[in-house]
């Protein structure tokens, strides 16, 4: 029978694979750079297989590498919900949450609804509309507009989201959106393909555009539960159907059984599927 691999083994590998150099692994784990290759060097041997390519750019995951990272995600997911807990004594567990811009503002306008200091759990908050990778802990819940593909992630589908286009008035023209290389949401990405002569102002950020289609500057996509709710905007067509789209809270699958995240993500369903604060209006 072969020796079970050193759990302390598996987390040094996990963290030189997470930051892809010894020298940052390093520090993170506060081992020193020559212990940390010699622990690589003898996991690979004890597992016969290699698990990285050795270069210049540091240390890059061979196919099994990659799948020995992925396997020993849950080992990860396990340390940190053991730390939280030492470390928690009688305090709420914070709670990592990412949505994009719009939903975390909502999210924010309506926390007391389903949050208090009594809570188990305490939300840290970060609005982006990229993809923040739960699978290597940047976040404990995200929410997304598809599906999560990968079988370390579980999903919680919670409502249709639909964009529609806002002003002032159906008088106004043209469109106020994000500068074409930074439009990085479906929204963004098909007013440029199907508006882009009508563009009258580029804006850095989403909020930004809607003040200035507050002030008559131009039109704005928004999806409709942050738009029909906006004072001094109305929504001037009918939602875009080909930008319309299923929402999920996801989770990693060893960390949604943890207490604190299990009563975030219950919290956060029952304010993300309210149909008196995200109804869909004709």
């Amino acid at each position: 029978m072969k020796d079970a691999m050193s759990l302390d083994d598996l987390s040094l590998f996990l963290s030189v694979a997470e930051h892809g150099s010894l020298t940052a692994a390093a520090q993170v784990t506060q081992t020193s750079v020559p212990t940390l290759g010699r622990r690589m060097t003898r996991l690979e041997a004890q597992i016969g297989r290699r698990l990285f390519l050795r270069g210049t750019q540091g240390y890059a995951l061979t196919a099994e590498g990659r799948a020995l990272a992925e396997e020993a995600q849950s080992l990860k997911a396990a340390t940190e919900r053991i730390d939280r807990w030492r470390n928690r004594g009688g305090r709420a567990v914070r709670v990592r949450i990412t949505a994009g811009n719009w939903t975390a503002r909502f999210i924010a306008r309506n926390i007391t609804r389903i949050w208090s200091p009594d809570d188990i759990w305490a939300p840290d908050f970060l609005a982006s509309n990229r993809n923040v990778d739960i699978a290597r802990r940047e976040a404990d819940i995200g929410i997304r507009n598809r599906r999560p593909e990968q079988d370390w992630l579980a999903g919680r589908r919670t409502w249709r989201i639909d964009y529609a286009e806002y002003g002032i008035g159906p008088d106004v023209t043209g469109y106020v959106t994000l500068p074409r290389e930074t439009a990085g949401t479906p929204s963004e990405r098909w007013l440029w393909r199907t508006r882009a002569e009508q563009v009258v102002m580029l804006a850095s950020d989403t909020r930004l555009a809607m003040e200035l289609a507050k002030r008559g500057v131009g039109r704005v996509l928004l999806p409709t539960y942050a738009g029909d709710t906006e004072p001094g905007l109305v929504r001037l067509a009918p939602p875009v159907a080909e930008i319309t789209h299923d929402e999920w809270l996801v989770s990693h699958h060893e960390a949604r059984h943890d207490p604190p995240v299990r009563a975030a993500l219950d919290a956060l369903t029952r304010l993300l599927t309210d149909p008196s604060l995200r109804s869909h209006p004709p």
